[in-house]
């Protein structure tokens, strides 16, 4: 589930958002965990972002209509023996834990069967995924899969979210709230799943094609997962963490995208939790270097055209400013000694 540190506007009454991170769906003052890092001096970025506005003026996207929002059905029940995350107490989403994860030899075997529960759930969903299909029979049909294997959906109720699953379509960037709106042919889905089984957390997405996607949307879909798999490909114990965010947004800027700053995150025994994991050139911030046995996410979004984003009034779903499509992948890792292991495979 994806972070981002932006400035963000509302279609709320005109407003603005103020708070710089954004994460699980909901905005939270957190602008202190910015300072995490050591600054550093600014570089010039006039070279690239000429470079990207080139390559842009050579994409020529087909759009389906603009996303409207549709009727949101009630949150959906969870039995009472299923064992619930401790945010549930509170609809303000909870402070990022400071605590980076590293669970032992008995919470790794744990880790791993949630993290393998989520891939499951998640290539489920993908099988859902045609034109007429509404994104509420998704969460649905997602819901009812992780209480069957006896785990929790993580979203609902994360911060007050009313699902169990995040459903970003065409320009919704992330935390897309599913809804009645029936899913049109030529669509691109981000399903973002994440289950709570045996006290752990397991964090994973992917952007699914609906019908006949035009060719431009299917390049940008087929970019970002290469971007997830080269940030994945430089991650090993001692490595830095600015490594990530230099190869994605190399690969990325190559083919003309850009990325906006969302982070990804530690993900253990809690959902979110630092180290963030910056997914872009970090100019900015030394952030520290990665170690053996640690978990965290990455899930770098790419889109066509500006990072600028806006918020329904959900509060939730956030979309790209000018309508452009986006795109993220997202995978929970394991750093071993000699690179990563992906935890979120079935």
């Amino acid at each position: 589930m994806s972070f981002g540190i932006s400035q963000s506007h509302s279609l709320f009454n005109g407003g603005q958002l103020t708070p710089p991170i954004y994460f699980a769906g909901a905005p939270a003052n957190l602008s202190s965990l910015l300072l995490s890092g050591k600054k550093k001096k600014k570089s010039s970025f006039s070279p690239r972002i000429s470079r990207i506005q080139e390559l842009q003026n050579t994409l020529q996207v087909k759009r389906n209509p603009p996303l409207v929002c549709g009727r949101v059905s009630p949150r959906l029940p969870v039995p009472d023996h299923i064992p619930k995350p401790p945010y549930l107490e509170s609809t303000v989403p909870p402070k990022i834990s400071s605590e980076h994860q590293f669970p032992d030899s008995k919470g790794i075997v744990k880790m791993k069967a949630a993290c393998e529960l989520a891939a499951r759930v998640l290539n489920y969903a993908g099988t859902l995924v045609r034109p007429f299909v509404t994104t509420d029979e998704i969460d649905k049909a997602v819901h009812k899969m992780v209480i069957e294997f006896g785990a929790y959906p993580s979203p609902l109720g994360y911060g007050g979210f009313p699902k169990s699953v995040c459903t970003s379509v065409n320009e919704c960037m992330f935390h897309g709230v599913p809804d009645s709106r029936q899913l049109q042919d030529g669509d691109i889905i981000n399903i973002d799943v994440a289950v709570y089984l045996d006290g752990y957390h397991g964090d994973t997405s992917k952007t699914f094609l609906c019908g006949d996607v035009d060719e431009s949307l299917i390049q940008l879909v087929k970019v970002t997962e290469q971007c997830l798999e080269k940030g994945i490909s430089v991650c090993r114990d001692g490595a830095s963490f600015k490594e990530i965010g230099k190869i994605i947004s190399e690969h990325a800027e190559k083919h003309g995208y850009n990325m906006e700053r969302f982070i990804g995150h530690g993900v253990g025994t809690v959902l979110h939790s630092e180290p963030l994991i910056y997914l872009h050139k970090n100019y900015d911030f030394e952030i520290g270097y990665m170690i053996e046995g640690q978990t965290f996410t990455l899930e770098p979004i790419l889109t066509i055209g500006t990072t600028e984003f806006v918020t329904w009034p959900d509060k939730w779903t956030i979309l790209t400013a000018d309508g452009g499509p986006s795109a993220q992948f997202e995978h929970t890792i394991l750093i071993t000694e000699s690179g990563a292991e992906i935890l979120t495979t079935s």
